[in-house]
C-alpha cells in the first residue's frame, strides 16, 4: 500500500481524500517523531520554568490573564474540551470528520504545537481503525481555530463524546472499553493544540476541490453533448480566438471541447448555414465555464497551502520563544470558499440556460419540449423548472459568509471569518449544481437522439451510448423520476469523465494546463 508521511511529505487534496478511503497509509517517521518529542519537552520545560505563557498556564480567551496552577494543567486541557464542545445540527458525514482528524495530525506532526506522541498515536488509531467522532455542522465562527467542530471531534480522545463505528453511533466510553484502551492523560497546551486550528474549514475544502472539479469536468462532456445534439459551431472553441485572450481556464476548456467535438459532422454542417452564432450558453462555455476553473484553482492552491501549515496557537518555537498570533483565523480560506461557491453556481446558471434552450424546437429535427407529440405530452417542459428552482435556491447560498463578522469570547475575537459556513454551504451547491447537470445530461442525450449526426466522435458516441444504456429515449410523458436519480448517478460517479478518457485520450489540451487542471 502506499504510505504518506505526516508532519513531513506534502500533503495534496487527493491524498488526504485517499488517507480517509483507506487507500493510502499514513505514518510518522522517526525524525518527525522526534521533532513531535521535542516540541512537548519545550512546552514541559516552560511549565517547570514557571513562564507565563498563553494556554500553557493561563485560561483562554478572555481569560488569557488568569494564571493556573502547574498540578492543574490537565484539568485545565480537559476542561476546553469540555466547555467548547457546543456544536449544535446534524453531524457531518464521516468522510469529512475522517478528514479532519487527517488535517490534525499532519498539522500536528509538524512539531511546532506541544502535543505529545502518544496523543497524536491515538488520533491515528482512530482514522485507521474507522472509529470516527461525531461532530455538529453548526457552531464554528472560523476564528480561534473551528473551536466547537474540533472539541466534538477529540472530545473521545479522552473518552467523552460519541463515535460512528460502521454506521452506528456508540458512546466513546463502550468503544474504548471493547478495544482494552483508556482516555488519553492529556499535557500542557495539547488541549489547546487540538481545537485551535481550520481543520473543519480546511477539510470541507479538500472535499469540495475534488466535487468542484468533478463538476466541470462533467459540464463540459454534458455541453458538448448538448452542441452536438443542437447543432452548435465548433468555432468558438478554436484556439486562434483564445490566444487572443488566453485565459487559463479559458483556454483549457475550448481544448477540452474542441477535443471532444473534433471530428462530428457539425463542423461540416455550419460551412453553408445561415446561423451566424449561437445562444451565449452554448457560445461562451470557454468563458463561463472557464472562469469558474479559474476559481477552482485558487480555491486548490489555497487549501493546499493550508492543510500543510501549522494554524494552531501559541505556536512553539523552541524553549524560549512561544508566538502567540493568529495562524487560526480562517479568512485566507473562507474567501476562496466563498468565490468557489459562486463560480459553481455559475455552472449551473449556465446548465439551465442550455436546459432551456434544447426545449425551444429551434434546431431542425429538434421538435420543441424534446418531444415529437406534445399537447396531450407536456414532453421535457417541467424539468427546465426544477433546475430553475434549483438555480435560484444557489443564488441565495451565494451571499458570502466571510462578509460577515459578528464578535465573540467578550470581544477578544473581534473579528471572525465564518468560514465553516462558507465551506458547509459551497459543498451544497455543488450537491445542487449536480442535479442540474443531471437535467441537463436527459436533454442533451434527448435532443442527440433526434439530431444525430452521420457521424459523431468516439467520446460522445460512448456517453451516449452508456446513458442509453440507463435512461431510455422518451416518446410519451411519464414519471421522470426514477430516470432523474439514474442521471444523477452517473453525474455523480464519475463515470462520464472515465469514459471521456479512455475514448479520447488523444486531445489538444497542454500538458501544463492538465497539470494545472486536472491535478489536486
Amino acid at each position: 500500500m502506499e504510505k504518506f508521511l505526516y508532519g513531513s511529505g506534502h500533503l495534496t487534496c487527493s491524498i488526504a481524500l485517499a488517507i480517509a478511503k483507506g487507500d493510502i497509509k499514513g505514518e510518522i517517521s522517526a525524525e518527525v517523531k522526534a521533532n513531535i518529542d521535542r516540541s512537548a519537552a519545550y512546552v514541559q520545560q516552560i511549565v517547570e520554568r514557571g513562564q507565563v505563557v498563553y494556554g500553557i498556564n493561563t485560561g483562554f480567551g478572555p481569560l488569557c490573564t488568569t494564571l493556573i496552577d502547574a498540578d492543574q494543567t490537565q484539568l485545565l486541557q480537559e476542561n476546553i474540551l469540555k466547555s467548547h464542545a457546543v456544536g449544535m445540527g446534524e453531524p457531518i458525514a464521516n468522510d469529512l470528520a475522517k478528514v479532519m482528524l487527517i488535517l490534525k495530525v499532519h498539522a500536528l506532526a509538524k512539531g511546532f504545537s506541544g502535543v505529545q506522541y502518544s496523543t497524536i498515536e491515538r488520533i491515528v488509531w482512530h482514522i485507521e481503525q474507522d472509529v470516527v467522532p461525531v461532530v455538529p455542522k453548526q457552531g464554528s465562527v472560523g476564528a480561534s481555530g473551528d473551536l466547537a467542530p474540533l472539541s466534538h471531534l477529540f472530545l473521545p480522545l479522552i473518552g467523552l463524546g460519541k463515535v460512528s463505528v460502521n454506521g452506528e453511533i456508540y458512546a466513546t466510553e463502550a468503544i474504548l472499553v471493547k478495544h482494552n484502551l483508556a482516555p488519553v492523560q492529556l499535557g500542557a497546551k495539547e488541549g489547546l493544540a487540538l481545537i485551535n486550528g481550520t481543520q473543519f474549514m480546511a477539510a470541507h475544502g479538500v472535499k469540495a476541490v475534488s466535487e468542484f472539479n468533478r463538476v466541470l469536468q462533467n459540464a463540459d462532456i454534458i455541453a458538448a453533448l448538448m452542441i452536438e445534439g443542437l447543432n452548435g459551431s465548433i468555432k468558438p472553441f478554436f484556439s486562434e480566438l483564445h490566444e487572443l485572450r488566453p485565459h487559463s481556464g479559458n483556454r483549457y476548456v475550448a481544448s477540452n471541447i474542441h477535443s471532444l467535438l473534433y471530428g462530428s459532422a457539425i463542423l461540416e454542417s455550419h460551412k453553408d448555414c445561415s446561423r451566424v452564432q449561437d445562444p451565449y450558453s452554448l457560445r461562451c462555455i470557454p468563458q463561463v465555464h472557464g472562469a469558474s476553473r479559474n476559481a477552482w484553482l485558487h480555491l486548490k492552491e489555497a487549501i493546499e497551502l493550508e492543510i500543510n501549515s501549522v494554524t494552531d496557537n501559541p505556536v512553539i518555537i523552541n524553549d524560549e520563544l512561544t508566538i502567540s498570533g493568529g495562524s487560526f483565523h480562517g479568512q485566507s480560506i473562507a474567501l476562496p470558499l466563498d468565490y468557489a461557491t459562486l463560480a459553481v453556481s455559475e455552472m449551473g446558471n449556465i446548465s439551465d440556460r442550455r436546459v432551456y434552450l434544447s426545449l425551444e424546437g429551434q434546431t431542425n429535427g429538434v421538435p420543441k419540449l424534446l418531444m415529437k407529440s406534445t399537447g396531450l405530452n407536456s414532453g421535457f417542459m417541467i424539468l427546465q423548472y426544477s433546475t430553475a428552482a434549483i438555480a435560484s435556491e444557489n443564488k441565495g447560498l451565494c451571499f458570502p459568509a466571510s462578509a460577515d463578522s459578528i464578535p465573540t469570547s467578550l470581544g477578544q475575537e473581534d473579528h471572525v471569518s465564518m468560514g465553516s459556513i462558507s465551506g458547509r454551504k459551497l459543498l451544497q451547491v455543488i450537491d445542487n449544481v449536480d442535479k442540474i447537470l443531471s437535467v441537463e445530461l436527459l436533454c442533451a442525450a434527448q435532443a442527440k437522439d433526434y439530431h444525430h449526426p452521420l457521424q459523431s466522435t468516439p467520446a460522445l458516441e460512448a456517453i451516449h451510448e452508456r446513458i442509453r444504456q440507463f435512461i431510455p429515449h422518451i416518446e410519451s410523458d411519464q414519471p421522470m423520476e426514477a430516470l432523474l436519480d439514474s442521471a444523477l448517478e452517473l453525474v455523480k460517479s464519475g463515470e462520464l469523465i472515465s469514459l471521456r478518457r479512455q475514448s479520447n485520450p488523444q486531445n489538444a489540451i497542454t500538458m501544463e494546463l492538465v497539470e494545472r487542471f486536472e491535478t489536486f
